[in-house]
């Protein structure tokens, strides 16, 4: 059966009530589908999905009386604390919650159908691509401007209701700086060719691969891959056979028109973080940044003074995957904040929030002052080495502390 053809305005006319939602996000947040939620009364219905803080926009949903359970903390989410409900999970977690309690509706924007009536979903494989089949109700944005992408799809016959029309796509594009990118020329230098590449969010895991052309036959395995991804695959530095395999994109409009390219492969958490999977995948590479790191080797991402900013996400996932099998874990963030004024490199018990990889979760600090190698080192080791890659102005102060 045909789906029904509505407009945006006629969404939540079709979300029975007290239903609980999932909302596609990330770069495959639709903008009709959030214009036409704002303008409805949202009470009594709970969105979910992975939302990522200052690329999607929810405080017109939050306005409209739209509750949420989200696994990353928003800057709009600030104050509303009787709607959200904040759900720290990482990403093996997250499967496990969203498995025992499915959606009863989805929001998703997909391309036009193919030759065989399939919808992809895009550059946006994230939890939806394994549960859709047990969601009841499927409501889609189909939208010429999603690229039909190697990855997950949902029959157009298995819609419910379907708005159409052209809609960009949200970008990012982070840019570099001259402090990601001398973090990059450290962490280059001890990544091996061949390797296997993980990177998370931020200016500075980005700077890292874009930092890594001249390397080799690399491949991205990765949740997330941005705009360097690309400029791997344009300089020649990834390997021929399937050389990225990832759950999401996001960056910039040359992104999104490559990600259709046979070059990119796309699938869902239960392929991209799964433990026994990467276990076997070796020189395995992990890149991620931190807000800050204390003087054990413990890495914080997600809060800042004003409280929490982000999630957990999959960075905990990678790195167990990345133990064994000649595995690398790298965590890149610049020295200081503030102008210069804050050091992120911190005395144990003074850092923000909720420790996001623990120190046996990491090999290597890098900031803009050097590389402090963890691994087989003693506590007083450890301490000495990140002192000496935290700002000069700092280190006095962090070594009395």
């Amino acid at each position: 059966m045909a789906p029904l053809r509505i407009g945006s305005h006629d969404i939540a006319g079709h979300i029975p009530a007290g239903s609980r939602v999932w909302l596609h996000a990330c770069s495959g947040e639709s903008a009709l589908i959030r214009e036409g939620l704002e303008a409805a009364d949202l009470r009594g219905l709970t969105f979910t999905g992975i939302f990522v803080p200052g690329l999607n926009r929810l405080g017109g949903l939050l306005a409209a009386g739209g509750r949420f359970d989200s696994y990353f903390m928003m800057p709009e989410f600030a104050g509303h604390d009787a709607q959200v409900r904040f759900l720290p999970f990482c990403y093996r977690d997250i499967r496990l919650h969203l498995g025992a309690l499915l959606p009863d509706v989805a929001l998703v924007m997909v391309s036009p159908p193919d030759e065989q009536g399939m919808c992809s979903l895009g550059p946006v494989n994230d939890f939806i691509a394994d549960i859709w089949p047990q969601i009841p109700r499927i409501i889609a944005h189909v939208n010429p401007l999603v690229p039909r992408t190697q990855g997950r799809s949902i029959p157009h016959d298995r819609l419910h209701a379907v708005i159409e029309g052209e809609s960009p796509l949200p970008m990012s594009n982070p840019g570099t700086d001259e402090v990601s990118t001398r973090i990059a020329a450290l962490a280059a230098g001890l990544i091996p060719e061949g390797a296997a590449i993980q990177a998370g969010l931020g200016r500075a895991p980005e700077a890292v691969l874009s930092g890594l052309t001249g390397h080799r036959n690399l491949s991205i395995h990765s949740g997330l891959i941005g705009n360097s991804t690309l400029d791997l695959l344009d300089a020649g530095a990834l390997r021929n056979d399937a050389p990225i395999r990832a759950g999401v994109a996001i960056g910039g409009a040359r992104l999104y028109d490559a990600v259709g390219r046979p070059e990119f492969r796309f699938a869902p958490p239960s392929v991209t973080h799964d433990l026994a999977q990467l276990a076997t995948t070796g020189r395995f590479v992990t890149i991620n940044s931190a807000i800050e790191v204390d003087l054990a080797g413990n890495s914080y991402a997600e809060a800042t003074p004003k409280g929490p900013v982000s999630g957990p996400g999959g960075a905990s996932d990678f790195a167990a995957g990345a133990r064994g099998l000649q595995g690398l874990r790298l965590v890149v963030l610049p020295a200081t904040a503030a102008g210069g004024r804050i050091s992120r490199i911190v005395s144990p018990g003074r850092a923000n929030g909720p420790v996001s990889l623990g120190r046996f979760d990491t090999d290597v600090i890098i900031t803009e002052y050097g590389i402090a190698d963890l691994r087989a080192a003693s506590p007083t080791e450890r301490r000495e080495r990140l002192i000496a890659i935290a700002a000069p102005e700092h280190r006095d102060r962090l070594a009395d502390g």
